[in-house]
């Protein structure tokens, strides 16, 4: 299988580093088996990527931990949320259905039909979904057992402007949000990433995007597997929507850089 067709992918970083960069929406690639039972036709489809992917975000991944002074681990989604989204719920759990954006989407971010409206998700969830959890899942027990922690950082963007899917969208929108989670984000790990991020014009928390991903099997019962998502405004590193990335890419891969040397 080619890296481009690969689901996903496990990054090796130290052995005591107890950080994995998460990235889940960086990719654009759709399996031709997937793209047949989406609507759009191809020109929409592209337009519709250029707003949904993280783009750059993986590039930013490798950015920072190459810098690192224990390099942490990645794990990195090399297919586009489009096929299906790992950081939702994959139940009636996930608030993100009332938009059609559960963990497989039926509506595009201008609320557009996507896939057909009686799509059964069962599959798309047993192909890609669940492999890709218990994936998650085995490289956090790893920093556990090797370390005796484990600090999933998700890295994100989001856009400028607002778009129709967002179910909070009307609050502030900083340069950088921090997406926090009461269970699993320690107040001094926001500290830190606030001071990582303090020279981009501002750092917010939970405001327009909330949460942080923990796989579930340690979601709300393991206080040793802390997590933050770092959702970067995308006018800081690059031309909107869809575009090439700019210098802020760099000054923000230092950045958080600086976050995984603290948290290392």
């Amino acid at each position: 299988m080619s890296r481009a067709a690969t689901p996903f992918e496990l990054l090796p970083g130290a052995g005591d580093s107890p950080v994995i960069l998460h990235v889940p929406h960086s990719a654009r690639e759709i399996p031709p088996g997937v793209r047949a039972g989406i609507l759009l036709d191809d020109t929409a489809l592209a337009r519709e990527l250029d707003h949904i992917t993280d783009a750059h975000t993986a590039a930013l991944a490798d950015l920072a931990a190459e810098a690192a002074s224990v390099k942490p681990w990645r794990f990195v989604n090399r297919l586009s949320r489009l096929v299906i989204d790992p950081e939702r719920f994959p139940d009636a759990r996930e608030e993100m259905l009332a938009v059609g954006m559960g963990a497989v989407y039926t509506r595009t971010t201008d609320r557009r039909p996507l896939r057909p409206a009686d799509t059964d998700p069962q599959p798309l969830l047993r192909r890609y979904f669940h492999p890709y959890a218990r994936a998650m899942t085995a490289a956090v027990a790893d920093r556990l057992a090797a370390t005796g922690r484990a600090v999933v950082l998700d890295v994100h963007s989001y856009p400028t402007a607002r778009l129709p899917y967002e179910l909070h969208g009307d609050g502030p929108r900083p340069p950088i949000c921090l997406g926090t989670d009461s269970f699993h984000t320690p107040p001094e790990l926001v500290a830190l990433a606030r001071e990582a991020f303090a020279g981009f014009g501002g750092t917010g928390v939970d405001s327009p995007f909330s949460g942080a991903y923990v796989p579930l099997e340690f979601y709300g019962t393991q206080q040793r597997v802390t997590a933050l998502m770092v959702e970067i405004r995308r006018d800081t590193y690059m031309t909107e929507p869809g575009g090439a990335a700019g210098p802020g890419l760099t000054l923000l891969a230092s950045a958080l850089t600086a976050l995984v040397d603290a948290v290392t």
